[in-house]
């Protein structure tokens, strides 16, 4: 559910970004490109990739929570907050997921319609080597993204866990 709220809120935002990014851009605020892409293309514009984005997303999710709570269990077993178990499982599951989701992801120019005709259009422009193009960048930053964010999801953890037991003990 996470992931579906998610990106559903941004998918818009990575639309606009998009098109602020392209070479000769005419929108000079995120506000004036939403307007443009509004009028000009609808609402649905900001939505036409969100199956393709929950397609690679929620596999990654997926991966990203198993091998996390997995890891965290070997590393930690007893649950308290240690840090360094939440930074290590963190990199080794960024890691993971990177490795995992570049099998998916292209850096092709033009448009795309449909995940089939993605993958048929890497495939002739790369082969086999184009699905895992930028696969070295995609771990690095996963790995240390994924260290910030699952330490501050493990503290978090620990300390509503803890003050859950407390209040229990008190009563």
């Amino acid at each position: 559910m996470a992931t579906l709220l998610h990106d559903a809120v941004m998918n818009p935002a990575e639309v606009v970004k998009q098109h602020m990014k392209m070479y000769h851009s005419l929108h000079w605020s995120a506000l004036s490109c939403i307007r443009t892409v509004w009028g000009t293309e609808g609402l649905g514009a900001f939505y036409q990739s969100y199956t393709m984005k929950l397609t690679m997303n929620i596999p990654f999710q997926s991966i990203c929570f198993i091998t996390y709570e997995f890891l965290q269990e070997q590393i930690n077993p007893y649950q308290g907050y240690n840090p360094k178990s939440h930074i290590i499982s963190g990199r080794l599951v960024g890691a993971l997921a990177a490795a995992n989701m570049a099998l998916s992801l292209a850096n092709i120019s033009g448009q795309l319609l449909g995940m089939a005709n993605a993958f048929r259009t890497v495939y002739q422009f790369n082969g086999l080597p184009g699905y895992f193009r930028g696969i070295q960048a995609q771990v690095i930053y996963q790995m240390l993204s994924m260290a910030i964010s699952w330490s501050i999801y493990g503290f978090f953890k620990y300390f509503l866990t803890k003050h859950k037991l407390e209040n229990r003990t008190l009563y």
